[in-house]
């Protein structure tokens, strides 16, 4: 067999669909690995809607799908890993550049590629991958919770342990408890953060987040909200506040619940501009803003090890399953919010 199925976007034309396409071959230092799943992520969405832009796509035409796992199946040549054919591996959601001949020099370029977005991803049935970005799972993490961790998983979690630094006991809030939020709660949690309080305007979200971990979940619209807070923190307001919606009335509610020497994390993407009218305040409390992106390959292996010590169960994540070929239905069910899915699992 010499074609795959691939889930397709042409960025010319603004189409997705699933085609039939030759399985790619890996080259020097690449391996080519069998996908067993691929979950759908909002950043899938956005690229398919036009409102996320490749900065630098190689071609008019990707495959889509960052949170990959699999097996490998083929090695190409010039391999410094000692990789084998059959090793389970997840694959990190992207790649630095390397050395590319548009570089000044042809010095390394250490820009962030990202899969299934400036390169081709894994809602396929084979992928190519760099062996630098393959992490090995055990057999205990099952192929559809390994997928998730390179991005939904790793991208709060980096948020919480790095760019936040959060220490037990401090508070933190959670802005968008879906795919993303709901594990900045678990993580939180893990952490030992108290209190932690989930904020989102549906009531099912929010029971999620009270079960995720979240010891409040409050209704952003609710007029009393800063006075729940406050209640929530006793005076004192949030350590962290997670944006994790990337929604700038979001970041201007969050900064106003921020004690003193609080920081705001912007965890979710929006191509609007950041703007918080809170003016002396913010200064006399020495209030931060914090941006953020992604995850690392060292929060992937350490999310791996921790799943495989029984100390993060990613089973709850998994909303369904859905075959590649109906990947435009799954695109559409994470659009809509149809069932309010934490994660969809596509499956070759």
């Amino acid at each position: 067999m010499d074609t795959m199925l691939a889930g397709r976007f042409h960025l010319d034309s603004k189409k997705f669909a699933v085609e039939e396409v030759p399985i790619p071959v890996p080259g020097p230092g690449e391996v080519l690995v069998e996908v067993k799943a691929a979950g759908v992520c909002l950043s899938d969405v956005h690229l398919i809607d036009g409102s996320l832009v490749p900065l630098f796509a190689a071609s008019d035409t990707v495959t889509v799908g960052h949170e990959v796992s699999g097996v490998i199946h083929t090695l190409g040549p010039d391999l410094r890993r000692g990789l084998t054919p059959g090793t389970r591996v997840t694959l990190e959601a992207g790649k630095t550049c390397g050395t590319c001949a548009g570089c000044v020099r042809h010095r390394p370029c250490t820009r962030m590629l990202t899969a299934g977005i400036d390169y081709d991803g894994g809602w396929a049935e084979y992928v190519v991958a760099r062996e630098d970005t393959l992490v090995p799972i055990p057999d205990s993490l099952p192929f559809d919770q390994a997928a998730i961790i390179p991005d939904a998983v790793s991208t709060p979690y980096a948020a919480v342990v790095g760019t936040a630094g959060v220490r037990p006991a401090q508070s933190v809030g959670v802005w968008g408890v879906g795919g993303v939020g709901a594990h900045n709660v678990r993580l939180a949690r893990l952490v030992g953060a108290a209190p932690i309080i989930a904020v989102d305007p549906l009531p099912s979200a929010r029971e999620r987040a009270l079960a995720f971990g979240a010891d409040f979940a409050l209704d952003p619209a609710a007029p009393d909200f800063a006075d729940q807070v406050r209640a929530a923190t006793d005076g004192r307001g949030l350590d962290f506040a997670f944006d994790c919606a990337g929604v700038p009335a979001v970041r201007e509610q969050a900064a106003s619940v921020l004690g003193p020497g609080g920081s705001l994390i912007l965890v979710g993407i929006t191509p609007r501009p950041l703007t918080i009218t809170e003016g002396l305040t913010f200064n006399y409390l020495q209030k931060q803003v914090r941006g953020h992106y992604g995850g690392s390959p060292e929060s992937v292996s350490e999310l791996v090890r921790l799943s495989a010590a029984g100390r993060l169960d990613l089973a709850p994540s998994i909303t369904d399953h859905i075959p590649l070929i109906d990947a435009a239905d799954a695109v559409s069910r994470l659009e809509n919010k149809i069932g309010d899915p934490i994660r969809l699992i596509l499956v070759p």
